[in-house]
């Protein structure tokens, strides 16, 4: 779902946001949130910025197609009712 750069930077991001005092946080407790960060997103289904765009062009050229055979579809009734 997600590629492992992009959990990476999440997990940094969150273990950046840990107070000083937190600052030397162990690289096993940083693998642990990456994990977490990675359940917590997969559970609410969500889809990388790079899937969503794709599936955005998909859907835009079905509208597109679905829009020419509406077209279509009127010409050829407008012929039939002549």
């Amino acid at each position: 779902m997600f590629n492992p750069t992009q959990l990476e930077e999440m997990a940094k991001k969150l273990a950046d946001a840990i107070p000083a005092g937190f600052a030397e946080f162990p690289e096993e407790g940083k693998k642990q949130v990456q994990l977490n960060l990675q359940r917590v997103l997969e559970r609410m289904e969500m889809v990388s910025r790079e899937e969503f765009d794709v599936q955005k062009a998909v859907l835009a050229k079905t509208r597109s197609k679905l829009e020419a055979l509406e077209a279509r579809l009127s010409e050829l009734e407008d012929q039939k009712s002549q």
